[in-house]
């Protein structure tokens, strides 16, 4: 174990390509009078964002790479919070010395979004108005108003230019936003199994995962802080939201049509198969660090984007924006955001002339491919952002 220097202060390396030990730091603003108007005109504030970084902010100040999470990660995408940390950040394998997004030559901001329920402001939050929890008194929320929030971070670091802003999955739909809202602040974005707008099919799958939460004896309209959870309607919903991330392959060559106890297959309604096990396994862990109220917000804001708003067709949005290259990959095997969506992407971008570097990549892993193919996707990005 030794010491090195990083960021601000000195922090552990625990890890051969680790950025060590970090910290989540809070940046609080819109302190009322003076609130965050959002898209749909209602007001919120004050508004804490935690956030995490990586890496050293150079001079010039424009070594930035903003890395956005998708639905149900946090800000801490790297490093561990302390040595004994079981499991590292969710992105870990891509951020740090000699990484895709190498610490050593950038500085990486990950901040948790707006709604969620790791550090920044969301429906668990109390409300000071009332000293008890926004509940369904949130107000409803959008990718735009994530990004505006963002905005309002960046600013507060003191940073006017973004080398790249980079995501997968919802992630991806927040970099488009970046480029569509601030051109003149970024360079390059990586979208990585995303989409420009969300399909019916996954409108009719985040509503069934909803309703299953909404249905639940204990959801009590929102209102269930201090009281008893909504364990089961929460967890059909990842259940649900789980499936979408694998792929037939894989489930076949994981678990196929295995049994727990195969003996009691045709004669007990509650005996299982190993994919079934699995999923209530998911689902389970999932109720003890996620609120459901985030899960439902956060889901409609997924619904409810699409980059095209307001100008009649992507190409016609996509004029805004003025960003020198754009990296866009989508996975074989992704059927939650196919590979049908990065190419309308990739044909909007080049009908205005935007340089753009895609790529599909052959995986059997869905859409869960933006996580578990790092070792594919470290050296494109890394020529990437090399180029820029």
């Amino acid at each position: 174990m030794s010491y090195k220097e990083f960021g601000e202060a000195p922090v552990i390396i625990v890890d051969k390509g680790s950025v060590g030990i970090v910290e989540t730091k809070y940046y609080t603003f819109a302190h009322p009078p003076n609130k965050f108007i959002l898209d749909n005109g209602k007001t919120l504030g004050p508004i804490t964002v935690a956030y995490e970084t990586y890496g050293r902010l150079n001079p010039q100040r424009d070594n930035v790479i903003l890395v956005e999470h998708a639905l149900t990660a946090s800000a801490h995408a790297a490093g561990k919070h302390h040595p004994e940390d079981k499991y590292p950040g969710w992105w870990d394998v891509m951020i740090g010395p000699g990484k895709a997004f190498d610490t050593t030559k950038y500085f990486v901001i990950c901040s948790n979004i707006l709604g969620s329920c790791y550090g920044t402001t969301g429906p668990s939050s109390i409300n000071p108005e009332t000293g008890r929890p926004y509940g369904l008194s949130f107000p409803m929320i959008s990718i735009r108003d994530m990004v505006r929030v963002q905005r309002e971070l960046v600013k507060h670091l003191g940073i006017k230019r973004i080398r790249s802003v980079v995501g997968g999955s919802m992630g991806g739909m927040q970099a488009i936003e970046w480029a569509l809202l601030y051109p003149e602040m970024v360079d390059s974005i990586i979208l990585i199994a995303s989409a420009a707008r969300t399909s019916p099919q996954s409108i009719a799958i985040h509503r069934v995962g909803i309703q299953a939460i909404m249905d639940d004896p204990n959801w009590n309209n929102g209102d269930y802080y201090g009281k008893a959870f909504p364990e089961k309607g929460l967890a059909i919903a990842r259940m649900l939201g789980h499936i979408t991330y694998l792929s037939d392959k894989w489930l076949w060559e994981k678990f196929g049509r295995k049994h727990t106890d195969p003996a009691t297959m045709k004669l007990n309604l509650n005996s299982k198969f190993e994919i079934e096990s699995y999923l209530e396994y998911q689902g389970t862990k999932f109720v003890k660090r996620f609120d459901a109220n985030s899960y439902i917000y956060l889901l409609r804001s997924i619904d409810i984007y699409d980059a095209a708003e307001g100008y009649g067709s992507l190409k016609e949005s996509f004029k805004r924006i003025r960003c020198k290259r754009v990296f866009v990959s989508s996975f074989s095997s992704d059927w939650l955001y196919p590979t049908y969506q990065s190419e309308e992407i990739v044909e909007a971008l080049e009908a205005n002339n935007i340089d753009v570097v895609y790529h599909e990549i052959k995986s059997p892993y869905g859409h869960d491919s933006f996580l578990l193919e790092y070792e594919i996707l470290t050296p494109l990005i890394t020529d990437f952002l090399n180029s820029i």
